[in-house]
């Protein structure tokens, strides 16, 4: 197995990218290449002591910003080292690509080289939650806006993620809405519990609140990408809000300083969970081949992460699951309107 990675996108490239690219070509048999300016690749390299002895190097002398647009990939930045990595995605150069770059880009780039699984209307960015029992909240800012159709592509996508990954059979799936009740939301959530309430394959529990999402309320969260962008947010400041002022309640006298030390452990395992490069990075779905996208300030773990979730996509036939489901629904779609024209001309 080949995983790309482009190792000059993010706020911390290329140094700590190269450091997590061989960690990872050290833990996992994958074969791990990475792409983009090989001058800079080979000096931060010698600089920062980094071994590319099991590393492949594949030159791209051009990178994709956070201020580029989402064509740039495939328009006026065809030799970045995102474009050249998802070239090389498609062309079947590898199995995987993992990139800590402009999302917008990556997103653009995804669809229109390496291309959606066919059936597939919109990939989505699917993020873990750090909760007491993962919660998968699709889309996460990919599309701002979408149809009811799409959402449920999402939930079923989602579904099969969730089955894959994490083993939770018939996995639940939820709504992001202001309301728990069908008719509440705006006429796209309204829509969106109609379908996914008829489906036949998706276990749909229904809307969740806000305040109900970190309460394993459902496995898979259905949200618009605005909408779900605001909630992931959200949640990683208050997050950083709650340490905070723990750190403050802790430290606050001598009492409370011998509490956190003795509570140090559970206060770290506690932190791991909101920590992003725990996680690696949120995949695309419904791209055809697995494309991860690192969180942008990801560090050595963080990139290590994300190849070994890459490299478990790969092995789990994700891509394979949401392929069938396409293929069944739209033949369930042919015939529900076969049967509706004859039933027109009688």
């Amino acid at each position: 197995m080949r995983v790309i990675i482009d190792v000059m996108s993010g706020d911390n490239a290329p140094a700590e990218l190269l450091r997590g690219a061989s960690m990872a070509a050290d833990a996992y048999s994958a074969t791990i290449v990475v792409v983009g300016d090989r001058e800079i690749i080979e000096e931060t390299a010698r600089k920062e002591d980094i071994s590319l002895e099991k590393i492949t190097v594949v030159h791209a002398p051009d990178v994709i910003n956070m201020e580029d647009s989402a064509l740039s990939v495939v328009r006026d930045k065809k030799d970045s080292s995102m474009s050249v990595g998802l070239k090389m995605l498609s062309q079947g150069e590898g199995d995987a690509f993992v990139s800590a770059g402009n999302t917008g880009a990556l997103l653009a780039g995804a669809t229109l080289l390496v291309r959606r699984i066919k059936g597939i209307q919109r990939a989505a960015i699917a993020t873990v939650l750090p909760f007491a029992s993962p919660l998968l909240l699709m889309d996460c800012g990919a599309n701002l806006e979408i149809t009811p159709e799409n959402g449920e592509q999402f939930a079923m996508m989602g579904s099969i993620y969730m089955e894959k990954i994490y083993g939770i059979k018939n996995p639940r799936v939820g709504q992001v809405n202001n309301g728990t009740e069908h008719n509440k939301g705006l006429p796209l959530q309204v829509k969106t519990y109609e379908l996914l309430s008829e489906s036949k394959n998706i276990n749909f529990v229904g809307n969740v609140e806000a305040k109900e999402i970190p309460f394993s309320k459902c496995d898979v969260l259905v949200a618009d990408g605005f909408t779900g962008n605001i909630v992931l947010k959200m949640i990683e400041g208050m997050g950083k809000y709650v340490f905070s002022e723990l750190k403050t309640v802790f430290y606050s006298n001598i009492m409370t300083k011998i509490s956190a030390a003795v509570m140090k452990k559970k206060l770290h395992q506690m932190k791991l969970k909101f920590d992003p490069s725990e996680h690696g990075g949120a995949p695309l779905l419904g791209i055809s081949k697995p494309v991860i996208k690192a969180h942008g300030s990801s560090d050595a773990r963080a990139i290590k992460n994300a190849v070994h979730q890459a490299i478990t996509f790969v092995n789990t036939g994700i891509n394979q699951d949401i392929a069938k489901w396409a293929v069944e629904k739209k033949s369930e779609k042919a015939s529900a309107e076969a049967v509706s024209d004859t039933a027109s001309q009688e």
